[in-house]
């Protein structure tokens, strides 16, 4: 199997083989479990401590939250786009993983709350829509 792994910016190549008793070996300490993780689209987490004061009552349905902690590496979202659900909005790294953060809904981009560089919390508004 071959994989691209990115590593401060550069991309590389690897192929992967394990054989059928490498792949099912128990590793100590740890239990591993096939199967898909997911993600509720429209179920965001909430920041420690609640939402921050000026998130009192949103429509859900009109924003897009953070669902993890994080530095804004790229906005690729602009005020007054046209967006389609699972669009990419942003990046966000986190442990030197990036995470794309893709629209929960259709519409059109009303306010972008963030730049790259700019650190973010879970739970915390990224993007309002119309």
């Amino acid at each position: 199997m071959k994989l691209k792994i990115t590593l401060e910016n550069r991309v590389y190549e690897v192929e992967v083989e394990a054989t059928e008793a490498e792949a099912n070996k128990p590793i100590p300490g740890y239990m591993i479990q096939p199967g898909a993780v997911r993600m509720p689209a429209a179920a965001p987490m909430a920041p420690a401590g609640g939402a921050p004061k000026d998130e009192g009552n949103v429509d859900e349905s009109k924003v897009c939250r953070s669902p993890i902690n994080g530095i804004v590496v790229k906005v690729a979202a602009q005020e007054g786009q046209q967006i389609q659900t699972g669009d990419t909005l942003l990046i966000l790294e986190a442990m030197k993983m990036e995470t794309a953060i893709t629209a929960p809904n259709a519409g059109k981009v009303v306010k972008v709350r963030v730049g790259a560089g700019d650190g973010v919390t879970a739970g915390q508004i990224l993007v309002d829509f119309e």
